[in-house]
């Protein structure tokens, strides 16, 4: 059984029952759209301690309309609320008690209703297909939802770190890249330009949920992440104020790699230090570093002192978790579990280590999105050991901002650009 929340009487009744901790599953006009074009059509609200659901109307072909303001007084109400994506729900409900349970929860298909699929198939392309999609079918799969996943929904102790988490890719995705049409046409063709693309701006969106923590970046038919650098797809991005300025880390997984085991390279980078121990040039020493902590150490450099805190960290990593059936990840709690498949001692290592950069990105994000809060300079692309910044360069901040990543250990380069294809190092 469940309930038609249409009016704000209903509403009231709801709020005044004084449930305390709920599932809800926002239903948005459509499924495809970027959250920040898209909007809400409902709410299903499940009490986790009654069995009754609630469908709560705010803009729906079958019902009456509820105004934002009454929910979100509704929603402030609630002690707990756990969602399935904490960062979409944010653009509409920025609300403080919303706790994220994908990321501790095995992965699932989302159940599938053959009337969803029908008009998808049919009228996929119309921005606001769910408010003709019949409530009880709403209802319906919201239902299948809930019975997979209300186990899950219980305060993690990681909750604070996933907040941070959410909360930076969606301050990241809402300010968009500029881009220009005529060079965007040229090399790009999206599934709908109407998905992810308004008034020159494209919008990114973040996966963030998947085996190591690490975002994807695919939204739309474009792979934000892994844009050509030859031809010239780059030169479509361009800076709404005076220019990009991209900081990049420097031998990122190297640092990280030794902050882990506890090596200090000093006064070196990474690269140099193992050029010099096994007398290569930089340049191949680059290309082997990546090599030995991704597929192994090679028995030639298994006397470098590097590289023995490596495999003695490694075979620690893999005893812990072969004895406790996981190993949890420092800053983000994360735990690597045997529910992994093939899974094997170098495979855990580089899924920690990926964890790590992750973790790290979101502390250092999470500080600068900060500091440029009343300015005009932003974020407006993240590429794992790189932020790119649409820059105004009155506010002379890049020094500042350079702090942050300091603070870290960390050591960056800058190159600038007045399109994200022609960047080149900032002098």
């Amino acid at each position: 059984m469940f309930y038609i929340v249409e009016t704000k009487e209903q509403l009231g009744d709801l709020f005044y029952i004084g449930y305390d901790n709920v599932f809800i599953e926002p239903i948005y006009y459509n499924d495809h759209l970027h959250p920040v074009l898209n909007q809400v059509s409902l709410l299903y609200i499940k009490p986790l301690n009654n069995d009754k659901g609630y469908i709560v109307c705010l803009d729906h072909s079958e019902a009456l309309s509820i105004d934002r303001v009454s929910i979100n007084t509704l929603l402030s109400s609630f002690n707990e609320i756990y969602v399935r994506d904490r960062k979409s729900f944010i653009y509409h409900f920025p609300v403080f008690n919303v706790i994220d349970i994908s990321f501790d929860t095995p992965e699932y298909q989302t159940p599938t209703i053959q009337t969803h699929e029908f008009f998808y198939q049919r009228h996929g392309d119309k921005l606001d297909i769910n408010t003709v999609i019949p409530l009880t079918k709403h209802y319906e799969k919201c239902e299948l939802i809930f019975e997979k996943i209300k186990e899950h929904c219980v305060v993690s102790p990681n909750t604070k770190f996933h907040n941070k988490l959410t909360s930076v890719f969606y301050a990241i995705e809402q300010n968009g890249i500029k881009i220009d049409p005529e060079m965007f046409n040229k090399h790009f063709e999206l599934n709908n330009e109407e998905f992810s693309l308004h008034e020159n701006t494209i919008y990114t969106q973040y996966n963030l949920y998947n085996t190591t923590g690490r975002p994807s970046n695919r939204f739309n038919g474009i792979n934000f992440a892994a844009l050509n650098k030859e031809d010239g797809c780059r030169d479509t991005f361009i800076p709404e104020n005076d220019y990009f300025v991209e900081i990049d880390i420097s031998a990122y997984h190297p640092t990280l790699a030794g902050q882990l085991v506890g090596y200090d390279f000093e006064d070196e980078t990474p690269y140099q230090y193992f050029a010099r121990e096994a007398n290569i040039e930089i340049e191949e020493a680059k290309t082997l570093m990546f090599k030995q902590l991704y597929g192994g150490i090679y028995k030639e450099y298994q006397h470098i002192e590097f590289f023995q805190l490596i495999q003695k960290y490694i075979d620690k990593l893999w005893d812990t978790f072969q004895t406790n059936g996981f190993v949890e990840c420092s800053i983000s709690g994360h735990k690597f579990t045997k529910n992994i498949k093939d899974l094997n001692p170098q495979k855990l290592f580089n899924y920690t280590l990926q964890n790590l950069e992750t973790s790290t990105n979101v502390l250092i994000l999470w500080n600068v999105i900060r500091f440029l809060r009343n300015k005009s300079t932003k974020v407006v692309l993240y590429t794992y050991d790189s932020i790119l910044l649409d820059y105004k360069k009155d506010e002379d901040i890049l020094e500042e901002i350079n702090e942050i990543f300091k603070k870290f250990n960390l050591k960056t380069k800058m190159t600038e650009g007045y399109t994200y294809g022609s960047m080149s190092l900032k002098q």
